[in-house]
């Protein structure tokens, strides 16, 4: 799936992901190839990232919203 992680001020990540691990306010879930439509709100901490690779990324945030439809996730993060 696609993953795009964006700040006002940059983007911080666009690519192919297996899995994407994000800090929801209920606790953190995760995110997988055709996952149904979702959309949430983020709250401060640490979205890590599993690329089509194998690598894990880590991105530290401090809030934000995420949208997954159609295989491609979307976040748009506070910094």
């Amino acid at each position: 799936m696609q993953l795009e992680i964006v700040t006002p001020d940059q983007k911080l990540f666009e690519g192919e992901v297996r899995h994407v691990q994000l800090p929801g306010k209920q606790g953190l879930f995760g995110i997988l190839d055709n996952h149904a439509p979702i959309v949430s709100t983020l709250v401060k901490g640490r979205i890590k990232v599993e690329v089509s690779g194998g690598d894990i990324q880590l991105f530290e945030i401090e809030g934000g919203v995420v949208e997954m439809n159609n295989n491609k996730v979307i976040v748009l993060a506070e910094s």
